[in-house]
C-alpha cells in the first residue's frame, strides 16, 4: 500500500519539484495549494493515478485528509521585497498557515498522526561574514519574510516540546531551476535577456548566497523522511557560493551576453550581506547534491526558451 503525502504548496517551485520526486518513489500525493500567482502553470500531474489536487488555503483548512503519513509544508510567500510592502500577506501564510497545520496535527490521536516536515530557510539565521551557521546556531531575521519563518519556527519548537508532535524543520538556500517565477533572479535574468530587456542588479551585486538546485532539495527531504530524526533541524545546501553578479554572471556566460545587458540600481532594504550553512548533518544521512549552477545553466536556459515559445513570447 502506498505511503500518502499532503504536499502543502506543491504547485509553487520547489513544491513542484518535491511532488514530482515523490510520485516518482512511489507515494500517492495529495497536493494542497492555493494558486497564487506565482503557481506553475505546466505541470501535468493530474495524468498520475496516485495523485489528487485541493485547492485551498493552509489558514483556512478545517480537516486534513485521512490516512496521510506524512505532511510537507512549502506553502509559504517568500519574495523579500513583497515582504517588505504587504507584509500582512506573509503573516497569514507563514505563521497563521503553519499555527493551523499544527494545530490540525495536534488534533488527531496520538497514534494517528502525520510526520510534519516544514520548509523553511537559511535566511532565518541572518548575516554571517566568515564561516558557516549550524543548526543550533540562534535566528536573527532581517526583514518581515525571514521574521515570519523564524516565527513559524518558533511555534513548531513550542508545539513540539509541548505537545509531542512528529516535526522536522529544514532550512535551504537559494534554489533554482526550471520553473521558477520571474520575481526570483536567475529566472528573471534569463526572460529579461531573452526579451532584449537590460538586467537590473541591486547595489554592487556583492551579497553572497548558496544555491541548490531544486530536484536535489527534493531529494534531501525524501532522504529525511526515511531517515531523518523527529524534532531535529536539517540544512539544506549545495554549499555552493557565488555573489549575486557572479550568478548572473553564469547566465550571461551561458547566453553569450557580456556586463553591458546588465544595469545597477540602489540597493533593496532588508538585505543580508551573506548567507552560509553547515550541512555535515544531512550529509551524514548520505544526501549530496548532483549539480552546479554552472553545469545545469545549459539545460535552464533551454528549457526556459521552449517554455517561452510554447507561450508564444518568445
Amino acid at each position: 500500500m502506498r505511503k500518502k503525502i499532503l504536499v502543502t504548496g506543491g504547485l509553487g517551485f520547489i513544491g513542484s519539484y518535491f511532488v514530482e520526486a515523490a510520485l516518482q518513489a512511489g507515494y500517492y500525493v495529495i497536493n494542497l495549494d492555493k494558486r497564487t500567482y506565482a503557481a506553475r502553470d505546466d505541470l501535468d500531474f493530474d495524468s498520475r493515478d496516485h495523485y489528487e489536487f485541493i485547492e485551498d488555503d493552509i489558514s483556512e483548512i478545517k480537516h486534513l485528509p485521512v490516512n496521510i503519513d506524512y505532511i510537507i509544508n512549502f506553502a509559504a510567500e517568500s519574495h523579500v521585497d513583497n515582504s517588505i510592502m504587504a507584509n500582512e500577506d506573509f503573516f497569514h501564510s507563514n505563521v497563521r498557515g503553519v499555527y493551523n497545520l499544527l494545530e490540525l496535527v495536534r488534533s488527531k490521536d496520538e497514534t494517528d498522526r502525520p510526520k510534519l516536515i516544514h520548509v523553511s530557510t537559511d535566511e532565518v539565521y541572518g548575516t554571517i561574514f566568515d564561516g558557516c551557521f549550524s543548526e543550533v546556531d540562534p535566528l536573527n531575521p532581517s526583514n518581515p519574510y525571514s521574521a515570519t519563518k523564524a516565527a513559524a519556527e518558533q511555534l513548531i519548537l513550542g508545539w513540539r516540546n509541548t505537545y509531542g508532535l512528529p516535526i522536522m524543520v529544514c532550512r535551504t538556500c537559494n534554489n533554482y531551476g526550471f520553473g521558477q517565477y520571474p520575481e526570483k533572479l536567475l529566472a528573471k535574468t534569463i526572460e529579461f535577456l531573452l526579451s532584449g530587456k537590460p538586467m537590473t542588479i541591486h547595489g554592487d551585486g556583492s551579497y553572497r548566497r548558496e544555491w541548490l538546485y531544486a530536484g536535489d532539495h527534493a531529494r534531501a527531504i525524501l532522504l529525511l523522511m526515511e531517515k531523518g530524526e523527529l524534532g531535529e533541524v536539517y540544512n539544506i545546501s549545495s554549499n555552493e557560493e557565488h555573489s549575486v553578479l557572479e550568478a548572473v554572471q553564469i547566465v550571461l556566460d551561458e547566453m553569450g551576453h557580456d556586463k553591458d545587458s546588465l544595469v545597477y540600481v540602489e540597493n533593496r532594504v532588508g538585505q543580508d550581506r551573506r548567507y552560509s550553512v553547515d550541512c555535515s548533518k544531512i550529509r551524514a544521512l548520505g544526501w549530496e547534491p548532483t549539480t552546479t549552477l554552472r553545469e545545469y545553466m545549459p539545460e535552464y536556459v533551454k528549457l526556459y526558451k521552449k517554455y517561452l515559445k510554447a507561450k508564444g513570447e518568445c
